[in-house]
């Protein structure tokens, strides 16, 4: 589902806006510092609950206010109303048709939302935290058995870990219950990479023209099972204190010849490695569930140089998805012609 309707209160710079989105190419032109990427924080919060820039969301909100609110509504015959606040405390609710959400990955059902931002490319350059929540939420739309597995692996990974700081003999009890999940969660994971890799392959090398290969790290070593891994780990564990094999520990590893893609690889073809996955992801969830994710695009026209930018225009149109756009020009011909258009202006926004 798209979004159609999109009202934000002191987010940054932002007091108060009111959009009305179209379901195709949305433009948001204006200066620099003029709250632009404010907006497109404000539509990632209402499927994430929580910002692609920063995951302290009480910096989000703007100096003088004492929380931020986000409210959204989806296209569609049956719409859903979205709602997201953030306080100063640091706490974030969300709320689904006017009911409170069990938690923020219950936005992720509603209304599917990813990004393409400045920062893309510590994607690839940072650790594997990151490329494991970029890999879960698409394996969280296609896997149903993902999330309820997730979510009972974490359980026991907590508890394990409780044992091991404080109670070592009992450390063994949650290995049962953390190897049956945490195999679920890997083979999960490992379906969506193999569906993926098609997918990616002519994508980077059409984008980014590098033989980048990806695989799978599961987080354990592959010859044995979880369950043996956690047995042949327990002294190590309880030595540290922290479970150090499973799912948890896994990696989407990028290589580049002999070395990580991080090692060699320039900032900017990080970036255009790290767009191309980006793309892959929702072209793969457009085909194998009908969800065409809402793209925000943080002003790609300053990121990639003419050549790059027409190609991956051409890439964009091909998702038949929602796309929200930055710019400082109120033209953006790589783009074709947006449907709608707004200008912000130190904080205020107007549809022209």
């Amino acid at each position: 589902m798209s979004l159609s309707e999109l009202a934000v209160d002191d987010l940054r710079c932002i007091r108060h806006a009111e959009l009305q989105l179209h379901p195709n190419v949305n433009l948001i032109w204006g200066g620099n510092a003029a709250g632009k990427t404010s907006l497109l924080e404000a539509v990632f919060m209402l499927g994430r609950g929580r910002s692609f820039r920063t995951r302290s969301s009480e910096k989000l909100i703007h100096h003088e206010a004492s929380q931020l609110v986000v409210f959204g509504r989806t296209f569609g015959p049956r719409q859903r109303a979205l709602g997201v606040r953030v306080t100063r405390d640091g706490g974030t609710e969300a709320r689904i048709d006017g009911l409170a959400a069990a938690s923020l990955a219950e936005l992720s059902q509603v209304f599917a939302v990813q990004a393409i931002e400045p920062g893309a490319h510590r994607l690839i350059e940072e650790g594997a935290s990151r490329r494991r929540r970029w890999l879960d939420w698409a394996v969280f739309h296609v896997e149903p058995s993902f999330l309820p597995a997730w979510s009972q692996y974490t359980r026991a990974l907590r508890q394990r870990n409780a044992s091991l700081r404080l109670d070592s003999a009992t450390a063994s009890v949650w290995e049962a219950e953390l190897a049956r999940w945490g195999e679920v969660v890997a083979e999960c994971r490992q379906r969506f990479v193999e569906r993926l890799q098609p997918v990616w392959t002519p994508l980077v090398q059409e984008l980014a023209g590098l033989p980048v290969e990806m695989r799978y790290a599961r987080g354990w070593p592959s010859e044995v099972s979880l369950a043996s891994a956690l047995a042949d780990s327990r002294d190590r564990d309880l030595a540290r204190g922290t479970t150090q094999v499973g799912p948890h520990r896994a990696d989407l590893v990028l290589r580049f010849g002999r070395t990580l893609a991080r090692d060699t690889l320039s900032r900017g073809q990080q970036k255009l490695v790290a767009i191309a996955l980006t793309l892959a992801q929702v072209r793969l969830l457009s085909e194998l569930t009908g969800t065409h994710p809402t793209l925000l695009l943080d002003d790609p026209a300053a990121e990639l140089d003419r050549a790059r930018l027409a190609q991956f225009a051409a890439l964009v149109s091909e998702l038949a998805c929602q796309i929200v756009v930055t710019s400082l020009q109120a033209d953006v011909g790589w783009l074709g012609r947006p449907d709608r258009v707004f200008h912000v202006e130190h904080g205020v926004v107007q549809q022209v």
